[in-house]
């Protein structure tokens, strides 16, 4: 039951879409990627952005082609306990609380304002429709965005004490910037609301809001005082997951990836779909395992579920990360291990 009320609410409260936190991480020239270990999977994509750039090379991509797409939640920052979008809508439930006394005694509302894990744990999807219709809905994209980013600068994560904009992955956030410097298009194909991340993810990750592939919630065009706006509605018009994620890469980006990196099931196609191009691909599968410094978590987490697409990276020989074994530290806040 709780495994389909989290994928209920993420496919919902996804698509309605002070410093930022895009962190410059120091590095010694000789090393692009300072917070990975030594290792295989450090030098697999060493070798492969060396084999893509290399003109005159058996595995030369011109930069026009250097297509690579990532998974946001689980991949680029944490998403546990909760989604983040889903936490965002949550607290936006108690913000606007005041403005709704009815709310108090008004389900699902109540549940969420007292924190009654069992009242949530029963929710129904017209439950969740009304939560996040009040949360989302009614609002201009442009107000909308200012919303998320008030959030990001000032929510804290329950187990960090951290702005969520802090706990960005620092090697993920390495990688970006290695990609770029080697004439990458970085490109964010996630579950999460398109209209949620486009608010941060400039900021955060360096990506513009462009180059963003997420799912989307219905809007209409209408003139507020004279002004021509977006406005927010209730209802979902794509979800952009699982097999989705190809479609939305064709659509947006008009060319097939050389790298994809994600960390679940909701990733495999978008995995597969890179790694059936005609040229050389790298595929990078985030693995949860690192309980101290993060969470351990797969097959039988009801977030970021890891099962099938853990088996075929084996079996395809793909890069498993594990974020214990391969990463130096986790967050940039964190100093790096030996």
């Amino acid at each position: 039951m709780m495994e389909r009320m989290f994928g209920i609410v993420l496919l919902i409260a996804a698509v309605f879409g002070a410093p930022f936190f895009f962190h410059s991480y120091s590095r010694a020239a000789e090393d692009p990627l300072p917070s990975w270990q030594d290792g295989p999977v450090k030098q697999g994509i060493l070798d492969f952005v060396k084999g893509v750039t290399t003109k005159g090379g058996s595995d030369y991509v011109p930069p026009a082609e250097r297509v690579a797409t990532f998974d946001n939640d689980g991949t680029l920052w944490s998403e546990q306990p909760l989604y983040f979008q889903l936490q965002f809508a949550l607290d936006r439930v108690k913000a606007l609380a005041p403005e709704h006394p009815e709310w108090k005694e008004q389900e699902p509302f109540r549940a969420v304002l007292e924190g009654d894990k069992a009242a949530l744990g029963k929710m129904g999807m017209e439950d969740l429709v009304a939560l996040v219709s009040a949360t989302h809905a009614g609002v201009t994209e442009a107000e909308f965005a200012r919303i998320v980013k008030d959030w990001v600068t000032t929510a804290k994560h329950p187990r960090f004490n951290r702005l969520y904009g802090e706990l960005t992955f620092a090697p993920m956030v390495e990688l970006l910037d290695y990609l770029r410097a080697n004439d990458f298009q970085v490109w964010i194909c996630s579950g999460g609301g398109i209209d949620f991340m486009r608010a941060f993810v400039e900021e955060v990750y360096g990506v513009p809001p462009e180059n963003v592939i997420g799912s989307s919630g219905k809007s209409h065009f209408e003139l507020r005082d004279g002004r021509p706006v977006l406005v927010k509605d209730a209802g979902i018009a794509n979800v952009n997951d699982k097999e989705t994620k190809p479609v939305g890469i064709s659509l947006h980006v008009g060319r097939r990836p050389v790298l994809a990196a994600g960390n679940s099931d909701g990733d495999l196609a978008m995995l597969q779909y890179t790694d059936d191009g005609e040229g050389p691909a790298l595929m990078l599968l985030v693995h949860h395992d690192d309980a101290e410094r993060e969470w351990a978590y797969d097959k039988e987490s009801h977030i970021g579920r890891l099962d099938k697409a853990l088996v075929e990276a084996k079996a395809r020989g793909w890069s498993v990360v594990s974020m214990k074994n391969d990463w130096r530290r986790v967050y940039g806040f964190e100093a790096p291990c030996k």
